[in-house]
């Protein structure tokens, strides 16, 4: 089939998320595309720290395997940089996978390295779990959040929210009032079974206290209360990060399958 009778349209999503469809005739999706924002606490930020990307976003691109190799995933591209002109494109890909091979014919950068691991709560010793959340650790105290991850940018923004039914759930450490530690969990849709965490995070001068384990624990428990459904939870990690790759190892998260970041500057 020539490629001339593939179209690249625009498709409706959430707002603040721009998605894009190859569609080829008799209306078979032949690859996808979307943009969406990227997500401070995916990057292990507390809000000292956070700050705001707004040139950046993370881009999503995908085409089926059997309609590779016809300039889909370029055309699909340009339609992205159409709209998102002088933005920085953020993208995952898998190790050593298509996805990898097309940024780097595109002049994309890569930027970092990221291992998965995976959580079930089949394999979650539930009375062990609460034992961890029940430990007290002088000066601190948890608190928990519910909500939509797109009410705000930085997790004290969360927490000055009240709670309310959405897709996000968050645990955090504070001390004389102040956030020094935090991990969130954001849940898909139905039938979506798997949560992705973001952190746990600690605050420079808190470390070496486990408040990361600390509210890791609750978070698992707690998601689990908010959203019964979801049977897996899967963090991601910088490879760089050795300490919390352990305090993932020892919750029983295993690994699960690396991937690698990629930036492209559009002008």
């Amino acid at each position: 089939m020539s490629e001339r009778l593939i179209d690249i349209v625009t498709v409706p999503d959430h707002p603040g998320i721009a998605g894009w469809q190859a569609v080829a005739p008799p209306g078979l999706v032949a690859g996808v595309a979307c943009l969406r924002p990227i997500i401070p606490f995916e990057h292990g930020l507390l809000p000292s720290a956070a700050t705001a990307q707004p040139d950046a976003v993370e881009l999503s691109l995908y085409v089926e395997p059997q309609w590779r190799r016809r300039g889909i995933g370029s055309r699909l591209l340009a339609a992205v940089g159409a709209q998102a002109a002088r933005q920085r494109l953020v993208a995952e890909v898998e190790k050593g996978s298509a996805g990898e091979a097309f940024c780097a014919r595109h002049g994309f950068r890569r930027t970092g390295s990221r291992r998965h691991d995976l959580l079930t709560y089949c394999d979650v010793h539930r009375a062990w779990l609460g034992e961890l959340v029940d430990v007290e650790h002088a000066g601190y105290r948890l608190s928990h959040w519910t909500g939509e991850l797109s009410d705000a940018t930085r997790v004290e923004e969360l927490l000055r929210h009240p709670s309310r039914p959405g897709n996000a759930v968050l645990s955090a450490a504070e001390a004389d009032g102040g956030l020094v530690a935090y991990a969130v969990a954001a849940v898909g849709g139905l039938p979506q079974r798997r949560a992705r965490q973001y952190g746990p995070s600690v605050l420079a001068g808190h470390r070496g206290q486990g408040l990361g384990l600390w509210v890791n624990a609750a978070l698992i428990q707690r998601l689990r209360e908010i959203h019964p459904h979801v049977d897996e939870i899967e963090a991601r990690t910088g490879e760089d990060d050795p300490g919390l790759l352990a305090l993932h190892r020892h919750l029983g998260f295993r690994h699960l399958r690396r991937t690698r970041l990629y930036e492209l500057a559009l002008p």
